[in-house]
């Protein structure tokens, strides 16, 4: 390999497979660098001193991974955020078909698509973790909130296979609502749910912008660790006192092409409060759906006209994010690409787990588990 091997080391591993569904010698390369890098790095050490930007690279090469399933997986943020920190996703579950494909374009995981509930525990690898931001559409604080949503169950077929499978520890993820829902009813089933199946218990409301999200997303994360591998208790990562601004995280990437930006009207519901944020802040929540996805940093600001009543500044262009600049805000790597079209784009994006804030998660409970193994 080439002197500069590290560096492309490098980027592979934050973006190991995403090009590789591409037949040309960029991608046998990387194929090549992927599967030789733990003996490259034995002999060449060097390449990676302390402080040095491959140090991530070197961490990964000298531990062994552990292994993860994903239920509700989605495009897999973050399942991506653990893959950086040690782990390897060799199962994955979801029902929507875009974000399957979208799945399968940078994992070497098994990916099936599907209804959990029709999926037997049987037909599910073992594995080290288990992972899964269960369906929270019945939860969120952005619509009308059903205690008895249909959607706000699901997560029982997350306890039925965590039941069956006993992995090491689990994690979690759903909206801030969570919280609150009745009367903080459901996070207390939920919380008891996985407790009985023999789980140490922690949960905490996050703003992904204290972890190197260049965006105001708060989730509730749940980590359960086995009671009978007397691990010590979970400790959440330190937020960090930097933040990472649109213009760190989108400043720098090509202008947006007209096909990569929702064109729908600005609805009632739009206007009714500001909807951007200049480029020394960080983005509003990147939500779901297309048409509520945020304005431009370079749009006009926009002006108060009295009470859940605004309109767009003049004079210059008002637009939308792209799907790719929301993607980039999700911490996803620039060069993936998603499956379906725009609206199904817009819709995997918001719905994923910020990348950066899985990995910072990842990292403390690798340690963790490690620690006991």
């Amino acid at each position: 390999m080439s002197d500069d091997a590290p560096d492309r080391a490098h980027r592979l591993h934050l973006h190991p497979v995403q090009a590789c569904g591409r037949a040309s010698s960029e991608c046998m390369e990387r194929r090549a660098l992927f599967f030789h890098v733990p003996k490259w790095f034995g002999d060449h050490r060097s390449a990676f001193p302390e402080g040095s930007p491959n140090r991530r690279l070197a961490w990964m090469v000298k531990r062994k991974h552990l292994t993860a399933v994903s239920l509700f997986c989605g495009a897999g943020g973050l399942d991506m955020g653990f893959d950086r920190a040690g782990f390897k996703t060799i199962w994955a579950n979801d029902f929507n078909y875009d974000a399957c494909e979208t799945f399968r374009l940078w994992s070497r995981a098994d990916v099936v698509c599907g209804d959990v509930k029709k999926i037997s525990s049987d037909e599910i690898p073992k594995s080290d973790i288990m992972l899964g931001g269960f369906p929270c559409q019945g939860f969120s604080l952005s619509g009308p909130r059903r205690i008895d949503d249909s959607r706000n169950v699901l997560y029982k077929e997350y306890v039925r296979i965590l039941k069956a499978k006993r992995p090491q520890a689990f994690v979690g993820e759903n909206v801030k609502g969570l919280l609150t829902m009745g009367g903080g009813r459901i996070i207390e089933a939920i919380v008891d749910a996985f407790h009985e199946c023999g789980y140490k218990i922690s949960y905490r409301l996050l703003n992904a912008a204290d972890y190197g999200v260049p965006q105001d997303r708060e989730r509730v994360i749940i980590v359960g660790v086995r009671e009978d591998l007397g691990c010590g208790d979970f400790v959440f990562p330190e937020p960090s006192k930097v933040r990472i601004t649109l213009r760190d995280s989108i400043g720098s990437l090509p202008p947006a092409e007209e096909v990569d930006v929702c064109s729908a009207p600005f609805s009632s519901r739009y206007m009714s409060r500001n909807r951007k944020r200049g480029w020394n802040d960080v983005s509003f929540t990147i939500p779901a759906m297309a048409k509520q996805v945020a304005l431009h940093p370079s749009s006009p600001d926009m002006v108060k006209l009295g009470q859940d009543n605004w309109r767009f500044g003049k004079p210059g262009k008002t637009r939308r994010l792209s799907w790719r600049e929301a993607a980039a805000i999700q911490t996803f790597p620039q060069e993936l690409e998603f499956a379906g079209d725009i609206t199904s784009k817009y819709k995997q994006i918001g719905n994923a787990v910020p990348v950066r804030l899985a990995e910072k998660i990842a990292r403390s409970l690798y340690g963790l588990i490690r620690g006991k193994n």
